[in-house]
């Protein structure tokens, strides 16, 4: 008896411990919110997966980026439910990366999805580690963007403008970026990582100095003064131009150390750990250009 009694005792704790643990995790990710940036212009916050957008047009929505499970797709459905009654028409993937486009299969069938004709080909390109796409199974297909641009697309709804914008590789080679004119407002999805170094998805055909280009071009052809992005708070111009210069000095440090011919793990060295994989993907680009 006294033996049955601590087995009990221990599965009552262990059921404790694992309520707890799984009650931490659900806690880790708060649900779906979104924060107004004009009457028709909101970014989608929290939730599994990236930070998205959306945008109320005279006769229907357009949303950017999907999340990543049904769950957190189902919590924004509801949250722009309480904002209008318009049908979502659009949703434009900024990129192929899985925070921003997991959760295109849980939209409604009638939604048109969106991408540059880059991105699309990113979506069947072969993971970081070699494997197969998990898109390049037909049973996706529905789910994969059914309508690419090359340059520029403008979407009409009603009266209300909205325009999608290629300006070239950066960190991947099929970056969109959403812009809405009334608002002077651009969703660049992961064009921009504040509070960390930004990520270059070489294995995508991204590329740093090709960014640098990239992100120049874009501030010199759009007005925006508010810049959306997938991880950060909304930015103003200045802190785009910082952005950019930051990663020039960190291009330019990286030249100078292979210059005295070291190894990848000896510059490396010379910046914090957090900048590992910008560094590796500098050094690469750097080997290739000499």
């Amino acid at each position: 008896m006294i033996k049955k009694a601590k087995i009990l005792v221990f599965l009552f704790f262990a059921f404790l411990l694992l309520s707890s643990i799984s009650f931490a995790q659900q806690r880790e990710i708060p649900p779906v919110k979104l924060e107004k940036i004009s009457d028709n212009l909101f970014q989608i916050l929290d939730g599994r997966g990236a930070n998205g957008g959306f945008y109320i047009g005279d006769n229907g929505v357009l949303v950017i980026d999907s999340k990543m499970t049904k769950e957190s797709v189902d919590q924004t459905l509801a949250e722009i439910k309480k904002i209008t009654n318009k049908p979502i028409k659009y949703l434009v993937n900024t990129h192929s990366d899985g925070d921003h486009i997991a959760g295109n299969p849980f939209f409604p069938p009638s939604v048109i999805i969106i991408a540059h004709e880059k991105c699309r080909e990113e979506f069947l390109h072969p993971r970081r580690d070699g494997k197969p796409s998990e898109w390049s199974d037909p049973k996706m297909a529905p789910y994969l963007p059914t309508l690419t641009y090359r340059d520029k697309m403008d979407i009409y709804l009603g009266e209300k403008k909205v325009e999608l914008r290629y300006f070239g590789v950066g960190h991947t080679k099929g970056d969109t970026v959403v812009y809405f004119p009334e608002e002077k407002t651009a969703f660049l999805g992961d064009q921009i990582f504040m509070g960390r170094p930004q990520l270059i998805h070489s294995y995508k055909g991204g590329n740093s100095f090709a960014y640098v280009k990239t992100m120049t071009k874009m501030l010199e052809n759009i007005d925006a003064e508010t810049f959306c992005s997938g991880h950060g708070d909304p930015i103003d111009r200045n802190a785009v131009k910082h952005h950019i210069a930051e990663m020039k000095s960190i291009q330019a440090k990286v030249k100078s150390i292979m210059e005295q011919n070291k190894s990848l793990e000896d510059v490396k060295k010379e910046f914090p750990e957090n900048h590992s994989r910008l560094v590796e993907s500098i050094f690469n680009e750097l080997k290739t250009m000499s």
